[in-house]
């Protein structure tokens, strides 16, 4: 009976591959493909002004600038940077069959409405908030967060309400999850059950801010690196105004009842370092204090300060984040060092300005960056590549590939259905198992997620011999191992190998050194030549970067 069963599996298997080869699985068309056509226009309008601003910039420093790709690379490009993930054969194939001028608009509205993108943009932003531990046992829920966050982004939840309930929310960390950004920070090893405030104030400055205020927590800024204060006061910060910060989370504590604010207020006291003794440090926000309506909730009033709709820091603050994740570095660098006073990149202030006056519209803002020429750029050039010539955009910045990503992309690559939340739970299982596994060991870059590090010897070593890709290329119901045998012609193979993993078609030397390799080979033979070319491809550098 379990032979049966099998052999079924296998069967079924190999039909639905024979049929991903001729027609791939139907891809429904997103609700917002054709979006309202005025948006589209306004949205264009904005990306073309983002486009001026780069152009001024390159001329005024004289910098030549890249030509542009093809949009299967700008789809590839999109796909990894909000999806963590490679497009699917089924998903290019819809998009090939598009006009060229409503590919990427469509490719985009695919995405957000797409769970793969809620959920790895809700794993990108959690590790500025409570970060990648797994924290205090009980009383912290990491996965319940990111869920919850992952629901937040795909309702397309205003990005200063979404701030507003992670820093007012009460409750338990399993029913209202938003309070693991307190939990998070209370210490096992110590009877209190307080969040630390301290630990708050920094992950507040630096995740919804887009400011290290953090150094202050035990000095003043002696070396003036922080500015406070206000636009026309600009002042370097002191160790009173990182605690005056802290001074917010005086009131929380963590009960029965989960997260809530103590009836009677609780000062907050701090030895400041000149200090002889301890003293009450009364909440205070560090720059514009004229935007603080000091309402008597302490957490209330630190919420509407921050999400102030004339805060530009916060609304600053997640632009250069969302850039960063699409184009792997900000306009701003570090993400979370942004000046208080300046000066900020023109093309900054473009998409700030239309983040506010979009009430803080997160897949709005990601239509924007997605519309501009600055995604579309190639990384290489006939000039010589500066620097200068990436932090200005004028080439597409090549990116390692994070190791999220890299597993996303070598699971996609070697199925011929889409790996998403539609795909059979058994697929899914299978890469959610794979894919923690080949991360755990190739190592997760945590918190610091924006710096570039060189690949290691073992990281190499787990893309030319690890379990995951092993497990991915000879599974009798993965793509490899059928390809040779169900695909109507050699080209035809070639082709969707190179689809599939790098997202383009060969090029004549490569579809004839490929065809080349193939013809000629019995069945079995042939079998192991393409699971030698997937294998190749997977471990090229043009699969494993950004570019």
């Amino acid at each position: 009976m379990k032979d049966m069963f099998f052999l079924s599996l296998v069967f079924g298997g190999i039909a639905a591959l024979t049929f991903s080869l001729t027609r791939v699985e139907k891809i429904a068309a997103p609700r917002s493909a054709k979006a309202n056509d005025l948006v589209l226009a306004d949205i264009d309008l904005v990306a073309e002004a983002i486009d001026s601003a780069f152009a001024e910039e390159w001329s005024a420093r004289n910098l030549s600038h890249a030509d542009q790709v093809n949009n299967l690379l700008v789809a590839r490009r999109i796909s990894l940077g909000i999806a963590g993930t490679i497009p699917s054969l089924a998903e290019i194939r819809e998009f090939e069959s598009l006009p060229e001028s409503e590919q990427i608009d469509w490719w985009v509205a695919r995405l957000l409405e797409d769970r793969r993108t809620s959920n790895y943009l809700a794993e990108r932003l959690t590790r500025a908030l409570v970060g990648v531990e797994e924290g205090p046992f009980l009383i912290f829920r990491r996965r319940r967060f990111v869920s919850w966050l992952s629901n937040q982004l795909f309702l397309n939840k205003p990005y200063d309400e979404l701030v507003a309930e992670i820093l007012t929310e009460e409750g338990l960390w399993t029913d209202a999850p938003a309070v693991n950004f307190y939990t998070r920070t209370i210490s096992q090893n110590e009877e209190s059950n307080k969040p630390d405030p301290v630990l708050l104030a920094g992950r507040t400055s630096r995740a919804f801010l887009g400011m290290r205020i953090d150094c202050l927590q035990c000095h003043d800024d002696f070396l003036d690196t922080v500015e406070l204060g206000n636009a026309e006061d600009l002042r370097s910060g002191t160790q009173q105004d990182f605690h005056s910060l802290a001074a917010f989370f005086s009131d929380v504590e963590s009960s029965l009842l989960g997260i809530r604010d103590v009836k009677e207020h609780q000062p907050y006291e701090y030895q400041l370092l000149d200090e002889d003794k301890a003293s009450v440090i009364v909440p205070m926000v560090p720059f514009h204090a004229e935007l603080d309506g000091k309402e008597s909730n302490q957490r209330t009033r630190l919420a509407n300060w921050v999400t102030h709709q004339e805060n530009r820091p916060f609304a600053r603050a997640a632009v250069n984040r969302m850039w960063a994740i699409m184009f792997g570095r900000g306009l701003i660098n570090p993400v979370d060092e942004i000046p208080l006073g300046g000066p900020f990149p023109k093309v900054l202030e473009i998409l700030t300005d239309d983040f506010v006056s979009h009430g803080y519209d997160l897949h709005r803002l990601i239509r924007v960056i997605s519309s501009t020429q600055a995604l579309r750029l190639n990384s290489a050039a006939e000039f010589t590549v500066t620097p200068s010539h990436e932090n200005l955009v004028a080439v597409f910045p090549t990116i390692r590939l994070r190791p999220e990503q890299v597993a996303g992309a070598i699971a996609q690559s070697t199925s011929l259905t889409t790996i998403n939340s539609g795909a059979h739970i058994t697929t899914r299982l299978m890469k959610f198992g794979q894919q923690n596994e080949f991360v755990s060991r190739f190592g997760d870059p945590g918190e610091d997620e924006f710096s570039d590090r060189g690949e290691t010897v073992t990281q190499r070593l787990l893309m030319l011999n690890g379990e995951m890709v092993g497990e991915r290329l000879e599974n009798i119901l993965n793509a490899p191992s059928h390809l040779a045998s169900l695909s109507p012609d050699l080209d035809t193979a070639v082709d969707v190998i190179y689809l599939t993993t790098l997202t383009r078609h060969p090029n004549e030397e490569e579809r004839k050194q490929a065809v080349s390799g193939l013809s000629g080979q019995n069945r079995e033979q042939r079998g192991e030549e393409v699971i030698d070319l997937y294998w190749s491809l997977l471990n090229c550098a043009e699969f494993r970067w950004n570019h």
